[in-house]
């Protein structure tokens, strides 16, 4: 079936709407932000200091509770701290679930990014940038996620030893969640011909006969798995300016080691990418 050109329109919301409209919008359908089937906790939640936060979202899946603030325009420093003091107020209220502070904007601009870069070990921030397309007499709001800093890994050296087996993680994990980590660890057997895979409680260890140089946890979310790899401290710069170019979310470990996130399309866009970041790692470790 042909499918009819229509002409769209990038506005700015502000022109045509406030925050409330957005909210409404949002309250209808919480899935349009991109971050799952969520249950609204409370709009409009009062805080301890006085404020409202927009959105308080759980995910009873994986017992994680979203703080979003939204706004029209570009994000500035008052809103970032603002959503991150949230954040934690709700986190001493929650302390048994994970939390993560959501910033939704219509312009998440460099300054932000700056801001966010330096506190990403210790705050799990999601950054969603609000695109409002305009067609004919009609409005869309399309929601890209530029920014998913998780939450930071275990030690693996702490959690090393407790071994468990595969079917420990396929009940814990998504099947497409492991598609992903089996495929990242398949590239390493075009470098490796007998790479060592451990599954531990915490994460899946893949290393040579000497020493391990990757960590997997592929997680509930479908086609989603957080990985530690180990590159060597003369490899982590130029590393993270090639993830910071393709946009993919990671931190910093270690001095010699990156935190990475990654979703299966964005994996298969970059695979001869990533197949060079376990070259260098396994390099490294032989």
């Amino acid at each position: 079936m042909n499918l009819e050109y229509v002409k769209a329109e990038k506005i700015n919301l502000s022109d045509y709407y406030d925050e409330k409209w957005i909210q409404d919008k949002i309250e209808e359908d919480p899935s349009l932000i991109g971050l799952g089937d969520l249950e609204i906790v409370k709009r409009e939640r009062r805080q301890s200091t006085g404020g409202r936060i927009d959105f308080l979202l759980h995910d009873p899946e994986i017992e994680t509770m979203y703080e979003v603030e939204i706004q029209l325009g570009p994000t500035n420093e008052s809103h970032i701290i603002r959503t991150i003091e949230y954040c934690d107020i709700e986190k001493r209220r929650f302390p048994n679930k994970d939390h993560k502070a959501v910033i939704i904007a219509e312009d998440i601009t460099s300054r932000f990014f700056n801001v966010i870069s330096i506190m990403n070990k210790s705050i799990p921030v999601i950054a969603i940038q609000l695109n409002a397309i305009k067609i004919e007499n009609k409005i869309c709001l399309v929601f890209t996620k530029v920014l998913d800093i998780f939450e930071e890994p275990e030690d693996e050296v702490d959690l090393g030893g407790e071994t468990v087996d595969r079917r420990y993680w396929e009940n814990h994990s998504n099947p497409k969640s492991i598609t992903l980590m089996d495929k990242m660890i398949a590239i390493s057997k075009e470098m490796y011909e007998n790479p060592k895979v451990t599954y531990n409680k915490h994460h899946v260890a893949l290393g040579t006969l000497r020493r391990n140089y990757a960590w997997f946890r592929p997680r509930v979310r479908e086609g989603y798995c957080q990985f530690d790899v180990r590159l060597g401290r003369n490899n982590i710069d130029k590393t993270k300016k090639s993830l910071e170019e393709i946009g993919l979310p990671f931190s910093l470990r270690r001095d010699d080691t990156l935190a990475i996130s990654i979703q299966t399309p964005v994996f298969e866009e970059n695979k001869e990418f990533i197949k060079k970041l376990f070259l260098d790692a396994c390099e490294m470790a032989k």
